[in-house]
């Protein structure tokens, strides 16, 4: 888990400020309706922490399920991809239809030498002879 609450050290204080108060009721009776709330909100609390781990544990399971289900549909897709590009051949513009790039053919290159512009030189023109 990458961060965990913290719960522990707070419910541990609003318990033991509860007994205390609990212990001492008689010195505090206006807060006895605050420390009955406080009991009662340490409960609710408690029961959603636990609530919180099962549903943890539960999205991990899940995630799990997940990432073998997007694996084994990879592996299915990639078979259905290569049965449709078996069945019209590789050429075919057809396999557009499903997200597959057909076999175009590789661009001819004009020639070995390096373009003009390119750090190669042009060739220097014959002289004019027509005199």
């Amino acid at each position: 888990m990458a961060r965990d609450p913290k719960y522990g050290i707070t419910l541990n204080g609003w318990e033991r400020l509860g007994v205390s108060m609990e212990i001492n009721a008689q010195d505090l009776p206006h807060l006895e309706a605050k420390r009955t709330q406080l009991a009662a909100m340490l409960i609710q609390v408690r029961e959603l922490a636990a609530q919180q781990a099962t549903l943890t544990a539960s999205k991990q399971e899940v995630t799990k399920r997940l990432q073998t289900l997007l694996a084994e549909g990879r592996k299915l897709a990639n078979f259905l991809r290569a049965g449709v590009r078996q069945h019209y051949g590789n050429r075919a513009e057809k396999l557009v239809e499903f997200d597959l790039q057909p076999f175009r053919g590789r661009p001819r290159t004009q020639s070995l030498a390096p373009p003009e512009g390119k750090g190669g030189k042009t060739p220097a023109k014959p002289p004019d002879t027509t005199e």
